[in-house]
């Protein structure tokens, strides 16, 4: 779930990797229009996670241990990413944990490809197939 709509550049790569991910798992981007539809959308059942500076990092390995793990919970998996501004404090703590691409600082339209990427490229591990594009 995201707070603003994609523009390209950005769309176009989104349509990509949601093309890629389609055959390996069921991936939808929902848009919201400012944190307080975030919250509003935010439903009680299912493994809600924020992407946030302050999360776990993980290489392409430990994606792909993640997403194991979160296929073997047999849970929807809801991603929250914040606007330009990142997530309000009240969904950092509505969420179960806290991941980071990274300490570097990206354009949230960006971070939703970067997420979507890695979730592919975990898809392959798991698949057993090469995951170097």
């Amino acid at each position: 779930m995201a707070v603003g709509r994609i523009r390209p550049p950005f769309s176009e790569a989104e349509a990509h990797y949601l093309k890629l991910l389609g055959p390996r798992q069921k991936t939808e981007v929902v848009e919201v229009k400012d944190d307080e539809a975030l919250l509003r959308r935010l439903g009680r059942d299912g493994h809600v996670v924020a992407l946030d500076l302050g999360g776990r990092a993980m290489d392409s390995i430990a994606w792909s241990a993640w997403l194991d793990g979160r296929r073997l919970a047999a849970r929807d998996v809801t991603v929250m990413i914040g606007g330009p501004s990142g997530l309000p404090v009240d969904a950092l703590s509505r969420s179960d944990e806290s991941i980071s691409l990274g300490p570097q600082t990206m354009a949230h339209q960006l971070a939703r490809i970067v997420l979507l990427e890695q979730l592919f490229r975990a898809g392959k591990i798991l698949a057993g197939e090469k995951y170097h594009l």
